[in-house]
């Protein structure tokens, strides 16, 4: 073998490695929904129940077939997916993508609404966090009824200690468990395949429903039955936008190729073999997924759906990780103290608060409906609203970025949106049924989100109006005006940003009358990119006195980093902070502000209620920071909001 063949065999492995981690993480959601679509689409005890007759097996399965092609395929996997912010993707890259046009043209207001629009998104997206665990783990437990009718008394109880072992293990991170992950994947979607390939052998003709013409057919001439079926058939297309969200950490390439060479093939296989159990016998709509293999087969086939919905469920508990960081990064939460639970995969990471509050509202979940089915009528609406959302955003950033005609935009999205619509409008009847929860869930989050964004404007205006101006504070010193000692050794201030004196700054010279030889003024920045170049990382100001020891340090990081200070001040040469720093023996300042409620009407009353409320899960700075404990001062100060 020529060196040539033998780097090209080793660059094929790498994107065959890539593909089996993507099937591992991405797929688990979207590839355990046949395990409950069907048999929620022809639940008897639905409030617009779906009648069992061949005709509505056909239109139902062909409306399942093609709702996966348009808006899985087309929408994302063809569409959307090739929308990133440097890699990146989801509702976040998306608002990002946003904010940098926002910035570059401020006139356009529509911008402003879309990114508010798509943090309405975002939040959906942690609704969806709740309810996947609870519906996915329950629905795949719930096949013990199918081995013995007895066990089902024993459903809750046990989907409630896999969950539980879900939430407990999840601060030691994933990485060990990941590779694992995508074989049993793969294992997962070549048995549902093979078990719809049977069920199709018995009844061949269920293939018919491959036609469109069936799913139009059933729309348009039973559109009183198909209307109310939209909102279980919605269930088919569930995790679409992990494939969009995940998009940094396997690149397009491996999800589309993982999507179209085996994901899609098994659960079309799978959708048409339960489609095909139906026709023989009305009765299977019982649960037509796990009745698709004989007797023998499926306590197995209910430990593997268990195993798959456990990697479903693991998807979205870190994707809701990596969203509320990302908020909180881009100034929509306050800091969250994350912990990287790997040295070598980056987006591996644990965030406590959410993970405690996930945990809650998934157990709260199962013990309040009790079934899957019962959480069908709630999932749909977060599905829809993020699919939809996300597709508003794509073309709206197809259109202004990248120029595409406009008569091309308005062709490709008004399809794409009219069917994104159904599914809503057929959501909302599910509305006293438990569709209320997830959009309660959002609303309650978005609120959080615009209320810690508009608060933290506030707080930072009244900040800079008592820190006063950095610049007038440097030239005092250097005047002589202000009576103050020099020390030996460096001290660092970390501060909102350049315009302001740090208030630790402040009150060590006018109240111990000292300065540092070394004084370093650094400022923290989130840029909306995933990661900031090394070369990028650090500015620096002298403030316009080069040798009076005093530093102004920008530091920037992106949105999906963790800001190490000490790390990012080491890269700085001598001859930019006029002279060496001792960073091994550098105390470090922070200025910790007690928020007050005030009487200025800055603010609705409820929402600075809400905003003071929310401060208090704010992460230690020090440990944010990555800063020494053993040499981190905190001086105090108050302002009110």
């Amino acid at each position: 073998m020529t060196d040539q063949q033998a780097h090209s065999t080793a660059r094929d492995t790498v994107k065959l490695a890539v593909i089996v981690g993507a099937l591992g993480v991405v797929f688990g959601d979207i590839g355990t929904s046949p395990i409950y679509t069907l048999q929620t689409v022809f639940n008897p005890e639905d409030p617009h129940p779906v009648p069992v007759s061949d005709h509505n097996v056909y239109g139902v399965v062909s409306l399942i077939f093609w709702s996966v092609m348009l808006v899985v395929t087309v929408t994302y996997i063809l569409l959307t997916m090739r929308a990133d912010n440097d890699g990146e993707g989801g509702v976040m890259a998306l608002i990002t993508l946003l904010r940098k046009w926002r910035r570059t043209h401020p006139g356009r207001k529509a911008a402003s609404v879309l990114a508010v629009v798509g943090l309405f998104g975002a939040s959906l997206f942690f609704g969806d966090g709740m309810i996947t665990p609870a519906i996915s783990v329950l629905s795949a437990v719930e096949g013990l009824k199918t081995v013995q009718p007895s066990l089902g008394e024993y459903v809750i109880p046990i989907t409630a200690v896999i969950i539980i072992g879900l939430f407990m293990v999840q601060r030691r991170g994933t990485e060990s468990i990941g590779r694992a992950f995508g074989p049993v994947m793969i294992l997962w979607f070549t048995v549902i395949g093979a078990a719809g390939i049977g069920g199709i052998l018995e009844h061949a003709q269920i293939l018919k429903a491959l036609s469109p013409t069936y799913a139009i057919g059933f729309l348009a001439g039973h559109f009183h039955i198909a209307f109310f079926a939209l909102a279980a058939v919605v269930l088919s297309i569930t995790g679409a936008e992990a494939l969009y969200a995940d998009m940094g950490h396997f690149g397009r390439k491996a999800i589309s190729r993982g999507w179209l060479f085996l994901v899609l093939p098994a659960l079309t296989l799978s959708y048409f073999g339960q489609g095909a159990l139906i026709l023989k016998d009305h009765a299977n709509i019982s649960s037509p997924f796990f009745l698709l293999v004989p007797g023998w087969g499926r306590l197995p086939l209910v430990l593997l759906a268990t195993a798959a919905t456990v990697i479903a469920s693991q998807a979205v508990i870190t994707g809701a990780y990596s969203v509320m960081a990302q908020a909180a990064q881009l100034g929509y939460l306050p800091r969250l103290r994350v912990t990287h639970t790997s040295a070598t995969t980056i987006g591996q990471i644990y965030v406590p608060f959410v993970n405690w509050l996930l945990f809650v509202s998934v157990l709260t979940l199962i013990f309040a409906f009790r079934s899957s089915a019962a959480l069908a009528y709630a999932y749909g609406m977060t599905v829809t609203g993020t699919i939809t959302i996300t597709t508003l955003l794509f073309f709206y950033v197809a259109h202004y970025r990248w120029h595409v005609p406009r008569w091309l935009i308005l062709a490709g999205a008004t399809p794409l949106l009219l069917i994104d619509g159904l599914f809503i409008a057929a959501n909302l009847t599910k509305l006293l049924h438990g569709a209320w929860l997830p959009l309660l869930i959002a609303l309650t989050a978005f609120t959080v989100m615009t209320t810690w964004q508009r608060g933290r404007v506030v707080v930072t205006r009244e900040r800079e109006r008592a820190e006063g101006s950095l610049q007038e504070f440097i030239d005092e010193l250097s005047s002589g005006k202000l009576p103050v000692r020099t020390v030996p050794g460096t001290a660092i201030f970390l501060n909102r940003g350049g315009v302001s004196a740090p208030l630790a700054l402040r009150a060590n010279v006018e109240h111990n009358q000292v300065r540092h030889e070394h004084v370093v003024i650094v400022a923290i920045e989130t840029e909306p990119v995933p990661r900031v170049p090394e070369d990028k990382r650090v500015m620096v100001n002298d403030l316009g006195y080069g040798d009076d020891g005093i530093t102004h340090v920008t530091i920037k990081f992106g949105y999906m980093e963790s800001p190490d200070v000490p790390a990012a001040l080491a890269q700085l040469d001598p001859a930019d902070s006029e002279g060496p720093l001792d960073l091994d023996k550098a105390s470090y300042f922070l200025s910790k502000i007690e928020l007050r409620r005030g009487k200025e009407p800055t603010m609705a009353g409820w929402r600075k209620q809400l905003f003071l409320a929310t401060s208090h899960i704010t992460a230690d700075a020090a440990e944010h920071f990555a800063l020494p404990r053993d040499r981190t001062v905190i001086i105090g100060s108050h302002i009110e909001l």
